[in-house]
């Protein structure tokens, strides 16, 4: 399967670029974040599904009622985790921290991805994903350092305000890429929201 290349991941939100107007919904409470969380949903599945082209359409209705779904069937996770980490902490080790570090940037990204394919409280506890992280470390390296880049490409573009949006919409395009070549059910597992006509 082919790789994803920088300059199809940079140019994604420009070439529909009144959907980055979409990062508006920032500005109104609650309802806003919902729908902007549910329209990042729709934006990873369709990475996984290996659509690159252009940022998707955008329905508030729908988009708010599956950012708050996914809102709250994470929420188990997230309590554990925190627990977990806050023990952890007390322990004020230098070996503890640089672990909770590893478990961050080696295991948490490819588990959202996998939370956000399956959608459903038992994905967010299975594990088992991150061995895709170690049995293709070098690949998932270079997902992570183009991340990294695109991040301060698009952080440089901030003065130009279009840069917010821009890294909003694509902040885990490499790592989902990732997660597609390499995470054997991934896009047999998908859960698929339909396309919407555009609102705004």
């Amino acid at each position: 399967m082919e790789t994803l290349s920088f300059k199809t991941a940079f140019k994604y939100p420009f070439n529909r670029p009144i959907g980055m107007l979409n990062i508006l919904w920032v500005l109104v409470p609650i309802f806003g974040w919902f729908a902007l969380g549910g329209y990042g949903v729709v934006i990873i599945r369709g990475f996984l599904r290996g659509e690159f082209k252009e940022l998707p359409l955008f329905d508030f209705t729908p988009h708010m009622k599956l950012g708050f779904d996914l809102f709250v069937k994470y929420l188990p996770f997230v309590i554990a985790y925190a627990i977990v980490v806050g023990v952890l902490d007390r322990m004020d080790s230098a070996i503890v921290s640089f672990a909770i570090f590893l478990v961050q940037v080696f295991i948490l990204p490819i588990m959202v991805v996998h939370y956000i394919n399956k959608g459903t409280v038992a994905s967010s506890f299975e594990f088992r994903v991150a061995r895709a992280v170690f049995d293709n470390l070098g690949d998932y390296l270079i997902a992570l350092f183009k991340t990294i880049l695109l991040s301060l490409v698009f952080v440089v573009m901030y003065v130009v305000l279009v840069g917010f949006p821009a890294n909003a919409f694509t902040n885990n395009i490499f790592l989902t890429d990732f997660y597609r070549r390499n995470v054997k059910e991934g896009e047999d597992d998908m859960v698929v929201v339909p396309i919407v006509e555009e609102k705004a």
